[in-house]
């Protein structure tokens, strides 16, 4: 078969592959493409994103080089409508085209607020925005968080409101309200607050006050981010915002524990007046002090009013004074008499103590006792007699029933090394030492092993033909 011939150039694939991407490339260097992000499943390990964006009519694949992430104002999500900036080129091994993209901005405001409805929708089902997780505001915090830009000014409108009303310890985290960090950098503050010590070199704060001034709805983006949202409602810290004007309302106002429509309002919720509290612990101190006055007239009164039924103390105490004067005064006469009746009688007896009277009465005494002392003498030697008489009975029992008695008939008392008597072969083992007592002594042993078997000695026939007991 022949080959006709031609005059065309001939082209290796990788030469038409580099053609045709210098032509796409010089074509198309920066383009504004607008359609619907379609197969976004978040970004590849190695930090790239792929997706497609697609219309009605055709799709065009989608690339976020792992250097251009971090500066994406808005991040891309599943079927958002959003508006692209970046360059065409082609992908030569797969003969595609694709747009690398720099930048990514919402569809128009109204793609911006059905993306946010999607999202509060979500994070309300989880249980973030209940009322039931809001913590009250602590009535008078010594240290308040502040996170916001250093350099606005709603720092100076916070700090100046909040030395006007109360004068308090105030921690300033600065980070940057608007842009592809702000949100990350909100985050890492709310964290980094929460994870102060109470009684730490750096005190932890008591409420954190979240602000930034007012914005488009782009501006304020951040404050909508999902990160930043959980981050105030996982705070253990009670988390005040105040974000943009009255009317700008973001997710991470339904996070919080309450929201401020301006920062300044944010201060003012944050700390009471100063005066007004001076003014009411003072309208309270002269309360306390009314009441007291009150209270210390009327037990006065009823004091007053007790003591007047109560008798004058001369009266309760006249009485026992007559009955006093009256005894001290029969107290001397019944002395005087006491003393005369002891005297008489001591006169009576007086002629008994003299000597003569003393030796006729031992006298009398003598013989009156010298009978009974005769007759004493052998009462006792026959009760002596008794005593002993019985104790020798009782002697010659105890013999009879002693245990030497069943010595002397080959009998042997068994003792361990304790002193203990052995009753049963458990008692003891081989080796065991063991003490023998026999009629004249005791002797000392050792327990030998297993013991043999023992010959029953017969007795001896009985010659009157009557059998053994034994």
């Amino acid at each position: 078969m022949s080959v006709p011939l031609t005059n065309a150039a001939e082209f290796t694939v990788s030469e038409i592959a580099q053609a045709v991407k210098r032509t796409v490339e010089d074509e198309f260097g920066h383009v504004r493409v607008r359609g619907e992000i379609s197969g976004y499943r978040g970004q590849h390990s190695s930090g790239h994103a792929y997706f497609t964006l697609k219309d009605e009519n055709a799709s065009i694949d989608a690339v976020v080089w792992k250097s251009s992430w971090p500066r994406l104002t808005f991040k891309p999500e599943e079927g958002m409508e959003v508006i692209v900036t970046g360059r065409l080129t082609t992908f030569p091994r797969s003969s595609k085209y694709q747009i690398v993209i720099e930048q990514i901005e919402p569809a128009g405001a109204g793609a911006l607020m059905a993306l946010l409805e999607d999202r509060r929708r979500k994070l309300a089902a989880e249980g973030l925005f209940s009322s039931e997780r809001k913590r009250p505001l602590p009535y008078l915090p010594r240290v308040i968080g502040v996170i916001t830009s250093p350099t606005g000014a709603v720092i100076r409108d916070i700090l100046h409101r909040i030395s006007d009303r109360f004068p308090s310890h105030v921690l300033v985290w600065p980070v940057r309200v608007q842009g592809e960090t702000a949100a990350s950098e909100v985050t890492a503050a709310i964290h980094g607050f929460n994870a102060l010590l109470p009684d730490g070199p750096i005190p932890r704060p008591d409420v954190l006050i979240v602000a930034r001034g007012g914005g488009s709805i782009e501006d304020l983006w951040g404050f909508n981010e999902e990160i930043m949202v959980r981050a105030v409602a996982a705070s253990r810290i009670p988390v005040i915002t105040a974000v943009g004007h009255e009317t700008d309302t973001t997710l991470v106002d339904y996070a919080s524990d309450h929201r401020a429509p301006t920062p300044t309002a944010a201060a003012e919720a944050a700390v009471p007046v100063r005066a007004d509290l001076i003014g009411y612990v003072d309208e309270l101190g002269s309360r306390q002090r009314q009441a007291s006055r009150r209270i210390t007239a009327n037990y006065r009164d009823r004091f007053r009013a007790a003591a007047a039924g109560l008798p004058r103390p001369l009266d309760i105490v006249a009485t026992a004074r007559q009955r006093l004067d009256l005894a001290a005064s029969k107290l001397v006469a019944e002395l005087r008499h006491t003393g005369q009746r002891k005297r008489l009688a001591f006169a009576r007896i007086s002629g008994r103590l003299s000597p003569i009277a003393l030796r006729n009465e031992v006298r009398h005494l003598r013989s009156k006792l010298a009978p009974p002392a005769g007759r004493l003498t052998p009462a006792l030697r026959s009760m002596i007699d008794q005593r002993r008489q019985r104790l020798e009975s009782l002697t010659k029992l105890l013999d009879a029933v002693s245990y030497r008695n069943v010595l002397d008939r080959g009998f042997a008392i068994v003792t361990d090394f304790e002193g203990r008597i052995v009753k049963q072969t458990v008692q003891v083992k081989p080796g065991d030492p063991v003490h023998i007592q026999v009629s004249d002594g005791t002797v000392g042993a050792t327990i030998g092993g297993a013991p043999g078997v023992r010959k029953r000695v017969k007795p001896p026939p009985d010659e009157s033909g009557q059998e053994s007991l034994f």
